[in-house]
């Protein structure tokens, strides 16, 4: 490749997602990326694909993308590593069971199934619970992944298409249709997409993208043992103690038999270590809900610093002020559910298209104040 149409900067999901839709659309696309395809925050993520509904908007592109998802597995699915356990949202008072509720209608009624349990019919279909849990909400079609796979799958894809890669070369400044790398080296394009997670802000300065650091750990392997992911109702909702840490169960079933335990959100810390204190706190939330994780040899432990942003919606579109700059960063946990979405969203709008869903509320002008 002589010279790009598009440089996409960042070849984490989201990126490689963008990469090769822009390419499919006839598009000339080089991705970049300061490591390998799927480092960074799709490397230590879950990888759940999961309709989210704490708003409209956020169902609207989780559905938007899941859909896209759908056919991606219909023919990657071995390699994706794809498994549809659906997920359990499990409520442990009275309260949290009435949300529930509320979540299986809001999205029962946009057709993604959703069937609220009772106790007893919960300790039914997962055994492993402990005894005495309110009831909960089971979404049969939330499956998992494993994004560093279909990252790379998606960045080999692109070359297949007749686009390229350049790997472990870092950007040093973005222009006005063109990219220079810290070893000096400077390359023109019509566009550039910057989908460098949390490296946005270094890039891009203004725009407000900062690390949500989460721990977690997995197990050797327990064939059998959990059928589906388990979430608490507190996911998401939790509120941070003084401490600034927020905890909430979330624990998966990986095809290999292990379990996956998250999960946590800390802001204001950019030290990757893992901490003793929190990934205690995060397994005793895990054994609170399914006790046998007690009796469980825990092979590994990590961090990741998910890229989120104020108001806690990625920031997709065209840049405020910079020409020939688009943006698809800060989507928190969910950038594995929405990265097809995003990508879909993002070619639109830079084909001056209308997307299928309201771009509105991911606009990254939302941020800039004259």
């Amino acid at each position: 490749m002589t010279r790009p149409d598009t440089i996409v900067i960042g070849a984490g999901i989201v990126g490689a997602a963008c990469a090769v839709e822009l390419q499919a659309r006839g598009r000339s696309v080089l991705l970049v990326d300061r490591a390998h395809p799927g480092a960074g925050a799709t490397a230590a993520g879950m990888g759940h694909l999961v309709a989210l509904d704490e708003t409209d908007d956020e169902l609207d592109l989780c559905l938007y993308s899941l859909q896209h998802w759908d056919r991606y597995l219909a023919e990657h699915g071995a390699l994706a590593e794809h498994a549809r356990c659906g997920t359990l949202w499990v409520a442990e008072n009275d309260a949290q069971l009435a949300e529930a509720g509320h979540r299986a209608e809001r999205l029962a009624r946009r057709g993604w199934s959703a069937s609220p349990l009772t106790a007893v019919q919960l300790a039914a279909i997962e055994p492993a619970l402990r005894p005495g849990l309110a009831g909960g909400v089971r979404v049969a079609a939330d499956s998992v992944v494993y994004p560093p796979a279909v990252a790379a799958h998606l960045a080999a894809q692109l070359a297949t298409m007749g686009g390229a890669t350049l790997l472990d070369s870092a950007v040093a400044t973005i222009g006005a249709g063109f990219v220079q790398l810290t070893c000096g080296r400077r390359i023109e394009a019509d566009d550039v997409v910057v989908a460098a997670g949390c490296a946005l802000p270094t890039l891009l300065p203004g725009m407000p993208v900062f690390p949500r650091k989460g721990h977690l750990a997995i197990t050797d392997r327990y064939p059998g043992r959990l059928a589906h992911q388990v979430v608490s109702m507190g996911y998401g909702q939790t509120a941070a103690g003084a401490d600034g840490l927020a905890v909430a169960a979330n624990v998966q079933p990986r095809p290999t038999g292990q379990w996956l335990i998250g999960s946590c959100r800390q802001d204001g810390i950019d030290d990757a270590a893992v901490d003793p204190r929190v990934l205690a706190a995060v397994l005793r939330s895990a054994i609170a809900l399914l006790p046998d994780l007690a009796g469980m040899r825990v092979l590994r432990s990590w961090t990741g610093m998910r890229p989120a942003s104020p108001d806690g919606r990625p920031i997709i579109g065209r840049h405020p002020t910079r020409a020939r700059t688009w943006l698809a960063a800060g989507h928190e946990g969910l950038g594995v559910t929405t990265a097809f979405g995003t990508a879909h969203m993002l070619a639109d709008l830079m084909a001056g298209q209308a997307p299928a869903i309201d771009a509105a509320p991911y606009s990254p002008s939302r941020f800039h104040h004259d």
